[in-house]
């Protein structure tokens, strides 16, 4: 048996939730193996939206486990929000699911130095979302971090208190204006923590591989995109974990023999929360369409989305970093309605045509090279099967299989679980 693994291929908001749902009846564990509550999954079926930030996207499944991984870092005030919200749905979640011992978790004070250090930068802010994940990973990667596991131990608010008064120190270096009050914020905390402690907690590496032995199926869930990673994204815009294929291997102890299918979600163009590069983004009528008619609004900020043409450059880019086996494309239809469309192919890098993401993608050095296409006036929303597909949108596919090497398995035309067509 092998761990199928599913992620994002461009700057996250790939609409990744929706098909970890729509999978998870193959699956008997969907496990997240990265990144913090920054993420925002988000799911729509029975005519609810369902927003999720840590708890796996398949969790409104009765035959799903549910891990959250060593690689993810916990915001245990929000985790306890997002459990208090499906309340409503008499989910059983502690028989559904499990959290690592290893995952690490965001403090309050983490929050609060994520917001010193992103005003302390001016007009050289990166994006962040000032949920406290860069933070934590420093103190991941620092040695200095708290793990879930440690509050099964006596002294672990002994530790606590010590962390939280180094960051109150660095917050005083950075010397900028946040106002805070760091007992009101405890409070909190302390209760959060009190209802991540009535989960159970494992040793999730070893769980996983006696799963393997059971010949369990498992998919791992990846968070933000790749195009976001420490490592191969845009850096610095980027998250704080590697969001690539690797960091299913290091955020689950999933070796890398027991990859199987890789699968890689994109949206049908391409969007960008934040700061940072984006060679394809439009500033005219067509991506405010776009935007406008895709919803593009963070699912955990708001905050609004700019939007571009499909950018193949930087998608082949991602499909050979994380080895994709099968492709996803999402919210095809938003592209409905456009006369004509463009796909970037290539890159006019400094006077020189390459294919390939060179080291730096500012617009000063590089400019995209399009192919345009025909779009198509039809409907997406109410389709249930690829022959219905106009002949347009099946061109698109088509030349998009064609440049990536890679089979588009999968096409959403809406929210909804439904909206899914197989191919």
């Amino acid at each position: 048996m092998a761990v199928d693994l599913l992620l994002g291929l461009q700057w996250g908001d790939e609409g990744k939730g929706k098909i970890v749902d729509v999978l998870t009846r193959n699956y008997d564990i969907i496990a997240r193996f990265q990144g913090g509550p920054n993420a925002g999954h988000t799911l729509e079926f029975d005519g609810i939206k369902h927003v999720l930030h840590t708890i796996p996207s398949g969790i409104f499944h009765e035959n799903a486990i549910n891990i959250v991984g060593n690689g993810v870092v916990i915001d245990p005030v929000i985790f306890k929000k997002e459990i208090d919200n499906l309340d409503k749905f008499n989910i059983d979640i502690p028989s559904r699911m499990f959290i690592s011992r290893k995952a690490h978790l965001i403090l309050p004070t983490h929050r609060l130095l994520d917001a010193a250090s992103e005003a302390a930068k001016g007009k050289a802010k990166i994006g962040s979302t000032l949920k406290g994940i860069g933070p934590t990973y420093m103190d991941k990667t620092g040695r200095n971090g708290i793990r879930v596991g440690d509050l099964e131990l006596d002294d672990w608010k002994e530790k606590y208190r010590a962390l939280a008064d180094k960051h109150e120190a660095m917050i005083r270096f950075y010397d900028v204006d946040i106002q805070y009050n760091l007992k009101e914020l405890e409070v909190e905390f302390f209760a959060a923590i009190e209802t991540l402690k009535s989960l159970k907690f494992i040793d999730s590496e070893e769980y996983l591989q006696q799963a393997l032995k059971s010949e369990k199926t498992i998919l791992a869930e990846g968070a933000q995109g790749s195009l976001l990673d420490i490592d191969f994204g845009t850096y610095p815009y980027v998250t704080s974990s590697n969001t690539t294929a690797a960091g299913a291997c290091t955020g689950l102890g999933v070796a890398p023999g027991k990859i199987g299918e890789v699968l890689g979600i994109f949206k049908a163009y391409t969007t960008r929360v934040g700061s940072g590069p984006f060679p394809t983004e439009l500033f005219d009528e067509v991506g405010e369409t776009m935007g406008r008619v895709g919803n593009e609004f963070g699912a955990t900020t708001g905050r609004k989305r700019r939007c571009g043409w499909l950018d193949l450059v930087a998608l082949r880019y991602a499909v050979q970093v994380n080895g994709v086996t099968q492709l996803m494309m999402m919210k095809a239809d938003v592209l409905s309605g456009f006369e004509s469309l463009k796909v970037c192919t290539a890159y006019n890098y400094r006077g020189e045509t390459i294919e390939h993401l060179p080291f730096n993608i500012e617009e000063q050095n590089i400019s995209p090279i399009y192919t345009e296409m025909k779009g198509w006036d039809k409907d997406l929303t109410n389709i249930t099967s690829e022959s219905d597909f106009p002949e347009e949108l099946t061109a698109y596919i088509d030349f998009i299989e064609k440049e990536l090497e890679v089979p588009v398995k999968i096409v959403s035309v809406g929210p909804d679980r439904k909206q899914t067509i197989m191919r």
